[in-house]
């Protein structure tokens, strides 16, 4: 079937105008959740260096990947091969056709030395420019934060009050799409509709298409529509735990990847709050008339739990 591109406003992050910005996330997630962001602070040579070492890493043999699984190690650091996750168990017993590789938190003592690298001896340079990229990403995560808060009528410093940003839980994870599956009766998702779990993702891909949303999911048939490639631009979508806090006023997207018949790389970076912050509604979304639907909820507690769920193959 196909399907029309969806229109997604362009955030200049180095924009002096704040109000203007805000005001056009404001609107964009709540009509879509999803909103193309530039001028973001990440170089374009940096992007093409962490395409170039995350295809150096899934071209290894699987075996040499297997040894970083990730269910082999504490955390949620490691690799995860082909079909191991499944994202929408509704749509597909298979599991997703993707391959992928986290990185978790870079910054927390307590976490960073769960993360598995490869040997220097085969990949010397994928550390270094991953947390390079790590680094830069954050940055922005947290200036586009300061955004977000502006445009809930909050103080542009809400989320660091709060405690979800001194130390934030980020998690990167680097994805690889095959491009030939081979014939099958059922059909193949590359990632199955699902919506993200945490605060805020910012995407970037190697500008295979693929990427789809849709912005009406108790809609039936649902509608799906592309969201097209920007060159330097990341893809920002906001996540479930963001609309628990806009008490659904801000939304939290399905979205999908199909197989595209070529080989598609992305990274995706989820930012999320301090493991410790209770997440609970936003005096500025509730009322008498909307008062709020879902209980306040540690952090680390959700994200652990939907986890979990999503790893049940």
């Amino acid at each position: 079937m196909t399907t029309e591109a969806v229109n997604l406003p362009i955030i200049d992050l180095s924009s002096s105008d704040s109000i203007s910005s805000a005001n056009s996330i404001r609107q964009a997630c709540i009509e879509c959740g999803f909103f193309y962001l530039v001028n973001h602070g990440v170089e374009e040579e940096l992007f093409a260096e962490v395409f170039d070492q995350s295809s150096n890493f899934f071209s290894l043999p699987l075996e040499d990947k297997l040894k970083l699984d990730r269910k082999h190690h504490s955390g949620h650091s490691g690799y995860t091969p082909l079909f191991s996750e499944n994202l929408d168990f509704a749509s597909s017993s298979k599991g997703d056709s993707k391959e992928s590789y986290y990185v978790g938190n870079l910054y927390d003592p307590t976490q960073s030395h769960l993360n598995k690298w490869p040997s220097e001896d085969i990949l010397p340079s994928l550390r270094p420019t991953i947390e390079s990229y790590y680094r830069k990403v954050l940055s922005a995560g947290k200036r586009l934060s300061s955004l977000i808060a502006l445009a809930l009528n909050l103080d542009e410093d809400f989320f660091d009050k709060v405690g979800a940003l001194n130390k934030p839980r980020g998690f990167l994870r680097l994805l690889h799409y095959p491009g030939e599956l081979g014939s099958n009766d059922e059909e193949i998702y590359g990632a199955s509709a699902h919506s993200d779990y945490g605060m805020v993702t910012l995407l970037a891909s190697n500008g295979v298409p693929g990427l789809q949303v849709c912005r009406d999911k108790s809609k039936q048939p649902q509608v799906w529509e592309d969201v097209l490639h920007i060159d330097g631009a990341f893809i920002v979508n906001i996540g479930d735990m963001l609309e628990r806090w806009t008490n659904c006023l801000f939304r939290s997207t399905l979205h999908r990847v199909m197989p595209a018949g070529r080989e598609r790389y992305s990274v995706a970076f989820f930012m999320d709050p301090n493991e410790d912050c209770v997440v609970e509604c936003l005096e500025s979304c509730c009322s008498e008339e909307s008062p709020p639907r879902f209980p306040p909820v540690r952090s680390g507690d959700y994200l652990e739990e939907r986890f979990r769920l999503t790893n049940a193959i």
